[in-house]
């Protein structure tokens, strides 16, 4: 009997990360960073309009009011991505967009709200487009508020500066992670892949949703579960359709897809029953000549989940878990042994599920058998610190999975919790 501490352990212990590559950032989300990132050039690049409005310089404007408006002549449009604009002078101003660069001389920006938009009127509320000279424009802006120097602008630098630390090694990138990537001009990155991930179910009774039942058999809801879950984890998923208690066509099945898997994971057929197909199919694959190749069935001291299977198969002795097939048996397994695995081949630190303590709520004394570490659903509320049960302790009951966000952990030396103790949850959110 295998502790779950000393499964997890073996598996960790034979698994690495996967080697890095170079992608480009359109097929770098969700991948980790092998390398920290520096900015090459300041952000943003140069003094830019973060309005649209005009451009200034502050003692023109000094004292401007409603009543006593500061004039000042326009010399033309400055648009963002426009370059070699004309300075401007004393009693000058230029049409300004958000994003464009701040003319020579200028020194503040004035929002079009705070000038009449050249119209000679009351206060503009929006720019005019370009080229289309407002009627009765006379060439003038007049400015009816002050201005504080650089109000307005955003300042080159202000972001980060060339030679700062922008991303460091480790890093999980997401979307904001890669649009910074791109404003600092990186086209490419140095990543270690998401793992390609190959779930399939077993079972002869299993029959794919949105067909019809026939006696005996049940919807396969495995595949679809845990492939949800290694997606969820970081990895490239890919799902199977359920294979019958044949270990020839699993055989087959597998080999055929070891072409795309840096991980395989099966549910159902680990136990000792006549049909457990996984269990006849891969006891005797390893090879001889390998140290480590090949499937190590074993029973685990935890419930849901006791038995599992763990080894590697193929040219490339890929890694293969084998998790039972009780929906909630294979869920917990994947949350303890699989998602780990997956974390661990995209070469990040911390591998595991967030846990916490939490005082359990509930009516009456929850029951575990001795030496066992048990695995409950539960609902966690942050707020208040506490975990309630959510259904019974069956392996086969997946409504109460469904409305779980925490696995109330029950250690082996305990064969009852009382109400109000506080107690470890593994966060699933």
């Amino acid at each position: 009997m295998w502790s779950v501490d000393d499964h997890l352990e073996d598996i960790l212990g034979a698994i690495h990360p996967l080697d890095p590559i170079e992608l480009p950032l359109s097929d770098a989300q969700g991948c980790v960073l092998v390398e920290d990132v520096t900015v090459p050039v300041a952000l943003p690049p140069f003094d830019n309009s973060s309005m649209d409005g005009y451009a200034v310089r502050v003692a023109d404007v000094a004292g401007a009011s409603e009543d006593f408006p500061a004039v000042l002549t326009v010399i033309g449009d400055v648009a963002a991505g426009s370059g070699g604009t004309r300075a401007v002078g004393p009693g000058q101003a230029a049409r300004i967009m958000t994003g464009a660069p701040l003319p020579p001389g200028a020194e503040a920006v004035v929002p079009v709200e705070w000038t009449d938009g050249g119209a000679g009127g009351g206060a503009a509320t929006a720019m005019r487009p370009a080229g289309a000279a407002p009627e009765g424009a006379t060439g003038e802006v007049r400015v009816h508020r002050p201005a504080e120097p650089r109000a307005h602008v955003r300042e080159r630098g202000s972001d980060v500066q060339a030679g700062d630390l922008a991303l460091t090694e480790g890093t999980v990138l997401g979307p904001p992670q890669i649009g910074l990537l791109a404003a600092i001009g990186r086209g490419t990155v140095r990543v270690r892949p998401r793992p390609r991930v190959v779930v399939l179910s077993t079972g002869s009774e299993l029959v794919q949703p949105g067909e019809e039942l026939g006696e005996g058999q049940i919807y396969d809801s495995n595949s679809f579960a845990l492939t949800a879950a290694a997606r969820d984890a970081g990895a490239i998923a890919y799902r199977v359709g359920a294979v019958t208690d044949d270990a020839d066509e699993l055989r087959s099945t597998i080999e055929d897809q070891l072409i795309r898997a840096d991980l395989l994971v099966t549910t159902g057929g680990v136990s000792v029953g006549a049909y457990d197909v996984v269990k006849e199919a891969l006891s005797s694959v390893g090879d001889e000549d390998e140290p480590g190749s090949g499937i190590d069935f074993r029973k685990l001291a935890m419930q849901p989940g006791k038995p599992q299977g763990f080894g590697s198969i193929g040219p490339d002795h890929t890694p293969l878990l084998a998790l039972p097939g009780n929906p909630v048996s294979s869920y917990v397994s994947f949350e303890m042994f699989v998602r780990p695995a997956i974390r661990t081949l995209m070469g990040l630190k911390d591998v595991r599920r967030p846990q916490v303590r939490a005082e359990l709520r509930t009516d009456k004394a929850l029951t575990s058998p001795e030496g066992k570490r048990q695995f409950l659903r539960g609902a966690y509320d942050a707020e208040k610190g506490t975990v309630t049960p959510v259904g019974g302790s069956g392996s086969h009951l997946i409504a109460a999975l469904a409305q779980a966000n925490a696995l109330i952990v029950v250690p082996e030396d305990a064969t009852s919790v009382e109400p109000g103790t506080e107690t470890e949850v593994v966060l699933l959110g």
